[in-house]
C-alpha cells in the first residue's frame, strides 16, 4: 500500500510499485485531467508537478511518490471555477484539439510557481517538452503571458 497525497488529499493505493503514476491518477483516482499521449515521455500530454517540478506521469513509478505532492490539472479548479492559469488558456482560446493542453497547463504552472514573471523566451524555453500537433502554441504563449499579468 502506498500513500499519495494527490491535490491536496491522501489516497491510499494498492499496486505494484512500478505502476506509473499516469494510470493511477486516471484509473484508481479518476483523475483524467492528464492524458495518455505516447507512453514514452516525449510528448508532454500527461504532464503534473510532484513539489513543484513537473513530471511525466507516465513515466514516474507510484514507488517514488510517498510523501511528495502531486498537483493535477483538477487541483487548479473547476469547470464551474477555474483557477486563473485555467481561465488565461480559455480566454486566449489556446486549445484547438485541447488534448496537450492538461500538460501545457500544468508546466506552465510549475514555470509560475518559480518564476513569476517570465519572459517570452523563458517561457518558450520552459514549455519546449511540451508538444502540442495543432499549432497553437502562439495563443498557449499568450495565455501564459495573460496569466504572468503580461497581456500581450
Amino acid at each position: 500500500m502506498i500513500t499519495l497525497h494527490v491535490n491536496g488529499q491522501d489516497h491510499a493505493v494498492e499496486g505494484d510499485p512500478a505502476t506509473p503514476l499516469l494510470y493511477v491518477l486516471r484509473n484508481d483516482l479518476r483523475l483524467n485531467g492528464a492524458k495518455f499521449g505516447c507512453g514514452l515521455g516525449q510528448c508532454g500530454a500527461c504532464t503534473v508537478v510532484v513539489d513543484d517540478e513537473p513530471i511525466f506521469s507516465c513515466q514516474v513509478p507510484i514507488s517514488v511518490l510517498a510523501g511528495r505532492r502531486v498537483t493535477t490539472l483538477e487541483g487548479l479548479g473547476t469547470e464551474k471555477e477555474p483557477g486563473p492559469l485555467q481561465k488565461a488558456f480559455i480566454a486566449a482560446q489556446a486549445a484547438q484539439c485541447g488534448y496537450c493542453i492538461p500538460g501545457m497547463i500544468m508546466r506552465a504552472h510549475a514555470l509560475l510557481k518559480r518564476n513569476a514573471t517570465p519572459s517570452d523566451d523563458d517561457i518558450r524555453r520552459w514549455m519546449q517538452p511540451n508538444l502540442c500537433r495543432c499549432g497553437t502554441h502562439p495563443r498557449i504563449l499568450d495565455a501564459i503571458r495573460t496569466a504572468a499579468g503580461r497581456v500581450s
